[in-house]
């Protein structure tokens, strides 16, 4: 069974406490690492929002798969749904739209998806600091052991700075918590896309003999498929310093081939670093969050999650490798929930779900938590009770199970939506759920719902990902196989 997880829209994310004393927020010697965000690039052309939505829920298709252990849905039926949601295009629209880059996505699934993030030219984010080599770096960590750690796009991805080798040399690597793996590229590297215009994997840090005098190679071949992209190479040990916690001779691997997905040059990471269970190495190594625990750097296989909002206009986000960072969170509101995914991920039920104030009276769903996905992914029929409930919301004529809802709500007392977990209620921001204006044009109009028709698990499973997650605080932890969330401090610090 396959148990690797997705990729390129992977932004961190799923979390949990244990019971004991590992659980409790406390000023211990833990790692942590802030968030911040990429911005547009500008040289590209922006591919309509409703399609780079439907990229999305071809992601969550592909990763809850590969979650679950799935049947893979076949490129060219995501392909197909890529061409019906640009057929639905209103004809102003379509003629706007209509560039090569569409005419590219059709011949590949995965071609365009790097270019999303510009299409952001509707949403008011002022970044603090300047945006460098298309990264914007976070605020000023505030946290003992803290890097930086800079998202990519519209709250797809997070990228940290770690070191590896000897002399020590920054590669930025993305934070993955839906895999267990970590690697770099190779010295030597190759582009396996026929797509990709280039032999090589692009102007990226790359390791190897020659850059590092501790490398080596232990020749063992390793592999791993990702909802979107795929690298193999072999097993090395090397040093590796992430906030100065160092791992010496830590077994990871580097990537001798990668698909197209990884090499481009404007792809902002050298790598990828698992953050997840052991249970899903595809590699057969001790994960990351492990490896630091079983050397005493931290001391809880613990990692929490404050993620940040591309509409916010700042960026107070922060992974923190440990424990729990108060100054995030109320602790009055935090709930612990047994992790009951058989697989290795995080998934727990879900009591309640209410719209508007109302309650539907559902009880016996569960969710898969992870900000590998963007949207929230539900059966046909919740998508369709939830959306009732919400004014001014329609179901999209394409039969893909979209629907489309104001971009400014109508004001209610009541959030749009909340989840309860643990007995806590926990509301999803309405930012969150208008996802993407269908016109551009006209961002005060409609917009492409975050909440979107699937079938990820039977008729009573969600794949629950940023649009929930933004909202909360966020940790899971290895070692007692639990979920804690928490409702986020006020402009936490």
């Amino acid at each position: 069974m396959l148990l690797s997880s997705a990729l390129l829209t992977t932004g961190l994310v799923v979390l949990g406490l244990t019971d004991d004393v590992h659980a409790h927020p406390a000023h211990a010697p833990f790692l942590s690492i802030p968030l911040s965000r990429l911005g547009p690039r500008p040289e590209t052309h922006p591919l309509p929002p409703t399609i780079v939505h439907q990229q999305h829920v071809n992601r969550a298709i592909r990763r809850h798969e590969l979650m679950t252990g799935a049947t893979t849905t076949p490129d060219h039926v995501l392909i197909e749904n890529l061409r019906r949601r640009a057929a639905a295009l209103p004809p102003h629209l379509q003629k706007r739209f209509n560039h090569p880059g569409l005419e590219a996505l059709f011949r590949h699934p995965q071609a365009g998806e790097r270019d999303e993030s510009q299409n952001s030219s509707s949403a008011s984010y002022k970044a603090e600091g300047s945006t460098r080599e298309g990264l914007t770096p976070a605020t000023k960590p505030t946290f003992k052991h803290t890097l930086g750690l800079d998202i990519q796009g519209q709250d797809i991805g997070y990228v940290a700075t770690l070191q590896i080798g000897t002399p020590p040399r920054d590669f930025r690597l993305l934070m993955d918590s839906g895999s267990a793996d970590l690697w770099v590229g190779a010295e030597g590297c190759k582009s396996q896309d026929p797509f990709d215009d280039q032999e090589g994997c692009g102007k990226h840090t790359f390791l190897g003999p020659q850059s590092s005098s501790t490398f080596n190679d232990t020749k063992k071949p390793w592999k791993i498929q990702y909802g979107t992209g795929a690298v193999s190479g072999t097993l090395v040990k090397d040093t590796l310093v992430i906030a100065g916690l160092k791992l010496p001779n830590y077994r990871f691997g580097v990537a001798r081939v990668e698909s197209g997905e990884f090499t481009p040059d404007y792809i902002p990471f050298d790598g990828l670093a698992g953050l997840a269970k052991a249970t899903i190495s595809q590699q057969g190594t001790v994960p990351l969050v492990e490896a630091l625990y079983a050397a005493k750097c931290i001391p809880a296989p613990v990692v929490s999650y404050h993620i940040p909002r591309f509409r916010d206009g700042y960026n107070k986000g922060e992974l923190t490798l440990g424990g729990l960072n108060p100054d995030k969170y109320d602790p009055n509101t935090l709930v612990r929930l047994r992790n009951i995914s058989p697989f290795g991920f995080w998934e727990a039920h879900v009591d309640a779900v209410k719209v508007g104030g109302k309650d539907l009276g559902w009880s016996t769903r569960t969710a898969l938590f992870d900000t590998g996905t963007t949207l929230l992914i539900a059966p046909p029929a919740d998508v369709s009770a939830i959306h009732a409930h919400i004014p001014g919301a329609y179901q999209d004529p394409d039969g893909l199970g979209g629907w489309t809802v104001p971009c400014v709500p109508k004001k209610s007392k009541s959030p749009v939506m909340t989840l309860t977990l643990g007995g806590r209620s926990f509301a999803v921001d309405a930012r969150d759920i208008a996802f993407l204006p269908v016109d551009e044009a006209n961002p005060q109009g409609n917009c492409t719902s975050g909440i979107t028709a699937g079938t990820p698990g039977g008729p009573q499973q969600w794949l629950v990902g940023d649009v929930f997650l933004k909202s909360v605080y966020m940790s899971t932890d290895i070692a007692s196989d639990t979920i804690t969330f928490a409702k986020l401090k006020k402009r936490a610090k």
